[in-house]
């Protein structure tokens, strides 16, 4: 593998700042990771020699790289990260999906992923133009959680509809008449449609599937994407089962 550079769009490799992140990606990602990075102070650290172990037992090369790991993390006390091949999902027609309409904001992205998973939702679809689900940002604020997920990233909305036309939909908007606590009847296979973090969904959003808003006081004009896809996964989660 040639010299690392910076991290690109256009590469075929990301990687996962962190000691958690790079475990996640060596755990269950192992088959796409190239190296693994460590900082030379890091020796001794627990997470550290369990990350080195992993990655020789499955014979990944493990190097030291201190400037390299401030150059990709934009820290001086990151300890380790995980370099690895890009990788595509397919969704699974059985399972509820997370739909994110051209979002904006790596942390948003990667903390919805991260809810996602731990509220046991698994499959995610992103619609272009969106952030890099491999920027490391996004890498950083799933805590790892991408490579637990299957997702996939599709140029338009009608793309993904393509795949997937029978889904009952529930777009997520502040203008909807069903407010959420009302959406009780819950079929075994849905998408929760959330928008963009400033513009939100397009207005022909509310005429597909069940519109939904999440109700809140006069005293904010709107929730966070990531809070209110937390709100509306928890809701959808909770209900069904």
């Amino acid at each position: 593998m040639p010299s690392l550079e910076g991290y690109r769009t256009d590469l075929d490799y990301s990687y996962a700042p962190g000691i958690f992140p790079s475990m996640e990606c060596l755990l269950y990602r192992a088959g796409e990771v190239r190296r693994l990075l460590v900082h030379s102070s890091a020796a001794g650290r627990e997470g550290v020699e369990k990350l080195t172990e992993l990655a020789r037992n499955h014979r990944i090369r493990v190097e030291e790289a201190d400037r390299a790991l401030a150059r990709i993390s934009g820290k001086e006390n990151c300890y380790a990260a995980a370099v690895f091949s890009k990788f595509e999902d397919n969704l699974r027609g059985d399972r509820p999906h997370i739909v994110l309409h051209r979002p904006g904001d790596s942390g948003n992205v990667g903390t919805i992923l991260r809810t996602a998973l731990g509220l046991g939702m698994e499959d995610a679809a992103l619609i272009r133009p969106c952030v890099d689900v491999f920027d490391p940002r996004t890498v950083r604020a799933s805590m790892g959680s991408l490579f637990r997920m299957r997702v996939r990233v599709y140029d338009s909305f009608e793309e993904y509809r393509k795949e997937f036309p029978q889904r009952k939909l529930y777009p997520f908007m502040l203008d909807a008449s069903v407010p959420l606590g009302e959406v009780r009847e819950i079929p075994e296979v849905y998408s929760l449609v959330f928008g963009n973090e400033g513009s939100g969904l397009p207005a022909e959003f509310a005429g597909m599937g069940q519109a939904v808003r999440i109700e809140s006081n006069d005293r904010v004009d709107s929730l966070n994407l990531a809070i209110a896809a937390g709100i509306g996964i928890y809701h959808f989660v909770r209900t069904k089962s």
